[in-house]
């Protein structure tokens, strides 16, 4: 109120400032308007001299005041000011790099090297702060040019801004040439170049300069030692980081928030969840922060009921939280579970974010419900997330999962842009769906658009060859990945050529590519080879296939089972006993295959001689009818190639074997 009354005096048509009280009525002011009404009082009066306290009474008003707005103002204000005292541009400096809009900095910065305003040591840092938060790579090596010709390049407050200025601009050689230039270090110092290694990924370098810094006089803080725990998180080195905690309790230094969150976020990196809740469960208080990091290393392991118990403690949740609990569940195939926490998120208020709205397309896509799939397609569209490319990357995979392949195609054809990735996913999409045709064109349409193939690109494409019966387009495709595409095949792409092989019953083709392969062969392609024996009668293959797959998985059910097989087709009937009797030994069943079908917008899930579903009678009852009028026209069940062990009468209650 006082302040309205002196404005409102000052702003009287006949009053003019009174000397003396200038000073005071810019100290009074407490928001932008204030300032502009002195501004002008200042300018009717002519009494320029007290630009310079408004200059600074614009930096530093109130947070809620002092925006960006605010600062422009000030700068304005600065540029009407003659030849300015050195101690007071640094001033403005200061403020301006720690502002929100620290451009301004850098705009002063031209504006003193313009009007030929002297700078001296205490300039640069704020300076170099502010080139910092803009990446602004150009400019620093300019001022840094600057500094070195002033004679400043040896301040140590210059060159530890220096270090600061080189790692936020992704250039880490240079800070750390910098950091060995200096002949005394602070702990400051310390910690940025530490800071600048683990925020470009070289956390070994992390740990070597940590232990570089240990011989020397600095004792490391709390800050530090929390930059440090994050790097050996990220490394997956929980040997250290226990070493890290150790220290920390034989010094028996102050353990404040940030660093027992630092000490979970470690530990749940690392996978030590135990160790996690250890420090966890000593905290006085759990906040947001560590919370979710314990959710998040939970959820990440699959241990999806404890991330859930965390979840539900937690008094404050935000959208990370959220994220990371339908994320868990999502890669943990609980898809269901997903789907209806995100559900409960709508219903909270919370906003979806990228990350979130992959997560629930993946539920989506595991379902295999297009009804749900095409609910949540609708709802990426309505809340802008229709353009982006990853989105769409995961909407064609979804669609894929639920068996829409023209869906799938029309997300593709429309998207604004795409990566190898949509390329990649569309090709794949036809070749699951044994579209061999479309996929290879796709794959032709790929390159004359010069988008190159990745590794995964030739799954697809390699997987359509195979299920296609195509042998020579499939092995040219595989002899481009490694001359054209210059591609190192992997195993899953062996994999691929064996299976075709196989398909196309050439087992001693497929035997010699397993014999040159680079690394050792897999189940899956020792898989192929059995299944393709049992097909063709090949007994001595299939037993060393056999005995291969079974020396990497022992208990491995189908392996058994097809070599039961391949001996019944032989009728080597002692041999068919023998392995049942090991089977029954290890309690080994072949595991019941399972279909989904969608009725109603609801999805109907069935194993193999399933009788829990609540119209399984009528169900039993249709399918007898469609049985028997196959057998009408002239359809006889065929057993010898269904495992051999079912019962007879349950291999003839299978309609189409």
């Amino acid at each position: 109120m006082v302040m309205g009354m002196a404005m409102a005096m000052s702003m009287s048509m006949n009053m003019r400032l009174v000397p003396g009280s200038e000073k005071g009525l810019v100290a009074s002011c407490k928001t932008l308007r204030h300032v502009k009404q002195v501004h002008a009082q200042i300018l009717r009066s002519h009494s320029k001299s007290l630009l310079l306290e408004l200059v600074l009474c614009c930096c530093t008003l109130p947070s809620s005041s002092s925006s960006s707005s605010a600062l422009d103002y000030a700068l304005s204000l600065f540029s009407h000011i003659p030849n300015p005292h050195t101690r007071f541009s640094n001033q403005l400096l200061r403020q301006f790099s720690r502002g929100p809009t620290p451009q301004n900095t850098l705009f002063l910065y031209r504006l003193l090297r313009t009007n030929g305003s002297p700078l001296d040591s205490f300039s640069f840092p704020p300076l170099l702060n502010a080139v910092s938060k803009l990446s602004a790579l150009n400019l620093g090596l300019e001022i840094h040019g600057l500094a070195s010709k002033l004679g400043f390049h040896s301040d140590p407050f210059i060159q530890t801004a220096l270090i600061a200025m080189y790692a936020a601009c992704g250039r880490i050689h240079d800070a750390r040439f910098m950091f060995d230039k200096m002949s005394h270090r602070d702990v400051v110092t310390w910690n940025i170049m530490i800071h600048g290694y683990t925020q470009s990924g070289h956390y070994d370098l992390v740990l070597n300069l940590y232990e570089e810094m240990k011989t020397s006089a600095t004792e490391p803080d709390a800050i530090i030692l929390c930059t440090v725990l994050s790097a050996c998180g990220h490394a997956g080195n929980l040997s250290y980081g226990k070493a890290i905690h150790e220290f920390i309790k034989d010094n028996e230094l102050r353990v404040n928030s940030h660093l027992q969150t630092a000490l979970v976020n470690m530990y749940a990196n690392c996978g030590a969840m135990d160790l996690a809740r250890a420090v966890y469960d000593q905290l006085p208080s759990k906040h947001l922060v560590v919370s979710t990091s314990m959710l998040s290393g939970y959820a990440k392991l699959g241990m999806v009921q404890d991330a859930r118990f965390i979840f539900d403690q937690m008094v404050e949740k935000d959208l990370v939280c959220w994220s990371a609990m339908i994320s868990g569940y999502a890669e943990s195939d609980q898809p269901h579970e997903a789907l209806q926490l995100f559900n409960e998120m709508q219903r909270q208020g919370i906003v979806p974010d990228q990350i979130t709205m992959l997560s629930v397309i993946s539920a989506c896509a595991h379902v295999g419900a297009l009804v749900q799939a095409k609910w949540i397609h609708t709802y990426a569209d309505k809340n802008g997330f229709g353009r982006a490319l990853s989105i769409n990357n995961a909407l064609i995979d979804m669609y894929a999962k639920c068996g829409n392949l023209a869906r799938a195609r029309e997300v593709f054809e429309n998207m604004p842009k795409k990566n190898v990735i949509s390329w990649s996913s569309m090709i794949n999409a036809f070749a699951v769906h044994g579209d061999a045709d479309s996929a290879i064109d796709l794959f032709h349409r790929m390159k004359e658009q010069n988008i190159e193939p990745n590794g995964v690109t030739f799954i697809g494409v390699l997987y359509a060859c195979s299920h296609a019966g195509l042998v020579e387009e499939g092995q040219k495709f595989f002899s481009s990945m490694i001359n054209e595409h210059g591609i190192s095949p992997q195993r899953e792409h062996y994999g691929c050529m064996v299976d075709l092989y196989c398909r196309a019953n050439l087992l001693r083709k497929a035997m010699e590519l397993i014999e040159m392969m680079p690394f050792p062969p897999n189940v899956i392609i020792w898989g192929s080879l059995m299944s393709a024996c049992q097909n063709r009668g090949e007994v001595e293959l299939g037993e060393f296939a056999a005995k291969q797959l079974l020396e990497l998985e022992p208990d491995h059910d189908g392996a058994l089972v097809i070599l039961s097989n391949i001996y019944a087709k032989e009728r080597r009937w002692d041999d068919v006993g023998l392995v049942r009797k090991l089977m029954r030994h290890k309690g080994i069943s072949k595991e019941k295959a399972c279909s989904r079908i969608e009725v109603n917008n609801e999805v109907h899930v069935f194993m193999m001689a399933d009788r829990y579903h609540k119209r399984s009678d009528e169900i039993y009852k249709k399918l007898d009818a469609v049985v028997s009028q196959l057998k009408l026209v002239g359809y006889t069940p065929s057993t010898s190639g269904i495992l051999v062990d079912l019962e007879e009468e349950e291999k003839k209650e299978m309609p189409c074997p």
